[in-house]
């Protein structure tokens, strides 16, 4: 596979909406602007880390220089057993992994590691130094400066787009790839955002310069709190949950810590992954979804699968963009079953179509993810024999 960028046309296309909805929301804020300015523009100073960003609890605090660019991760488990890499999304940072890091320190070397652009690793002003190419070569001498040859890589929303690129540009790095609510880039833009805060009006008036910067940091960071509501609880156990509120307002906080996040979605769109003929990627992978994710389509999740020659899939009950936070138990558990498998799936077999193929794969249907599938891609499900859709209804969840 080999990575390609998008016609002219559909260059003319997204600078157009960038416009075209850079007008609008721009007209919307400043009515808000109007009615309160005091609050639109409130914005608290954050100078101090909060305890959780600093804590050498989950693993041990590091850095290293890829290319001139400083990387900050933060590593657990010992070196010897095999690196889990985890990518994690936007808005986000290396403690996105929180839930999962202690348990897969048991049995793996783990690396939660902040994207360039973000955390505590360097930040480029220069939207260039986003560009695919560059990015999946530093993560590929990311792997190789941590003394190994290839990796597990878990990716969350935009960790996970990345993954994909790694996955089949550089197959011979990536081991085994877990991709968490993160489609194949060739369906990744097509319907990201949902009804989100970064919904498509937003990841299309993020191509402009300078004013998505502004955008995100009114209201006191509106849009962390809004992205991050699953964190909020009325149950005295999870209360402390909140104070990550704050771990991630205080990790955007600048202008500067929205400038590189933000160069993703000026660059990343505008490129696709081409495939030679029938050609798949043979690099085992999990595919990760919450049945009330509003972010991302599973029918997206179900078509990517045409691009996997080894997949499974599974579907995370009530949980939304952030299955790993939300539910992290069954996350976990469906990580270490498929890690741990002698045989973590099987090969898809190439006569067959998408839905036909998952069901003779070992994805996990249960009755509530075929009644999502069975909605969500138009009914393509519909005319399978009564005898199948039975069987489907008995599979393990």
């Amino acid at each position: 596979m080999r990575i390609v960028r998008v016609t002219l046309w559909e260059r003319a296309q997204m600078y157009a909406l960038a416009l075209i909805y850079g007008f609008y929301l721009i007209a919307r804020r400043m009515v808000k602007w109007a009615w309160n300015g005091a609050a639109f523009f409130q914005l608290h100073e954050r100078d101090t880390p909060p305890a959780c960003l600093v804590d050498s609890t989950l693993g041990k605090h590091s850095y290293v220089k890829i290319k001139g660019i400083k990387f900050h991760y933060v590593e657990a488990g010992k070196r010897e057993n095999p690196l889990v890499l985890l990518l994690h999304g936007f808005p986000d940072c290396w403690i996105s992994w929180r839930k999962q890091m202690s348990t897969l320190a048991e049995f793996y070397r783990i690396i939660s590691l902040d994207l360039k652009g973000f955390g505590d690793s360097d930040k480029p002003a220069n939207s260039s130094q986003y560009s695919i190419e560059i990015l999946i070569e530093e993560l590929k001498e990311f792997i190789h400066a941590m003394g190994v040859q290839e990796c597990i890589l878990i990716g969350h929303d935009l960790g996970g787009l990345l993954g994909w690129y790694l996955a089949a540009t550089h197959k011979s790095v990536i081991k085994n790839f877990i991709a968490i609510s993160s489609p194949h880039p060739n369906f990744y833009w097509k319907g990201v955002g949902g009804e989100s805060v970064f919904n498509q009006t937003w990841l299309h008036f993020s191509r402009l310069p300078i004013l998505p910067e502004i955008d995100v940091r009114t209201e006191d960071l509106a849009v962390i709190s809004a992205t991050y509501k699953h964190l909020y609880s009325k149950k005295p156990s999870q209360q402390a949950e909140q104070n990550y509120i704050e771990a991630y307002k205080y990790v955007f906080s600048r202008k500067e810590d929205w400038t590189g996040p933000i160069n993703y979605f000026r660059n990343l769109p505008f490129t696709r992954l081409y495939s030679e003929g029938r050609e798949k990627i043979k690099t085992p992978t999990l595919l990760i979804i919450g049945n009330a994710d509003k972010s991302i389509s599973l029918e997206h999740i179900v078509q990517s699968t045409k691009y996997l020659e080894k997949f499974s899939i599974n579907v995370v009950d009530k949980a939304g963009h952030f299955p790993h936070q939300e539910n992290p138990e069954e996350v976990i558990s469906f990580i270490n079953e498929f890690l741990q498998s002698e045989e973590p799936v099987k090969e898809k077999p190439a006569s067959k179509g998408i839905v036909s193929s998952l069901l003779g794969s070992t994805v996990k249907y249960g009755n509530q993810m075929f009644e999502a599938v069975h909605k969500r891609t138009n009914e393509v499900v519909n005319g399978l024999p009564g005898k199948m859709m039975l069987n489907i209804g008995q599979l393990n969840t």
